[in-house]
This record gives structure tokens, C-alpha cells and sequence, in this order.
């Protein structure tokens, strides 16, 4: 299973994996009691259940680079580019915008 910790900002929102039935992220109770910069994205409203799709999440696969700077990624690193959460896990700790991706140990 590949798992990564979801950052709004400075603070730890939720986690993000990939498992069998697909990818999943869910918000981590402590953010949930006091969220102090809100939902992660405006489709991932605040919520204590699990969001679940057989694909990427649509706004975690959109922090992933396209184009020449996913192939300069995909080269440098030797990833798959069909492998969706190997790249976010790569290459999302310091991406644009104010979430962040560290892959979890």
C-alpha cells in the first residue's frame, strides 16, 4: 500500500493511499475538530468518511505536472507515468498552491 500525509498549508488534514479497491483519502480527526484553513479542496468538503474512487481523485491527480515537466520527472526519477500515486508522492511535497504531499515512511 503507498500512503501519503495530506498538508493544508503548515497542518497535517488528512491522508491520501492507495490500496485494492483504489485511492482514497480521508481527513484525520484532529483537523476535523479545528480546521483551521478549511477543506483541502472545494471537492473534498470537510467530512469524516473516506473519499473513494477506482481512479485518482480528481484534485490530487490535478496537483500532478503534465506535459515536459512530468517527462523531465518521470526521466530523473525512472517513474511510470502511469503510475498515478508514485508520481504524487514524488513529486507533490512542494507543488503550487498551498497543499502538500509527503509520502509517508
Amino acid at each position: 500500500m503507498k500512503k501519503g500525509l495530506v498538508y493544508k498549508k503548515d497542518k497535517l488534514a488528512g491522508t491520501i493511499w492507495e490500496d485494492e479497491t483504489g485511492y482514497n483519502f480521508q481527513y484525520i480527526k484532529s483537523y476535523l475538530k479545528t480546521p483551521k484553513y478549511g477543506n483541502v479542496s472545494k471537492t473534498l468538503p470537510l467530512r469524516e468518511e473516506v473519499f473513494q474512487d477506482k481512479n485518482m481523485l480528481p484534485f490530487f491527480d490535478g496537483l500532478i505536472p503534465e506535459g515536459w515537466l512530468l517527462e523531465i520527472a518521470v526521466d530523473n526519477w525512472k517513474l511510470n507515468p502511469r503510475d498515478r500515486m508514485s508520481l504524487l508522492l514524488t513529486l507533490c511535497k512542494d507543488c503550487i498552491g498551498d497543499v502538500s504531499i509527503i509520502k509517508e515512511k
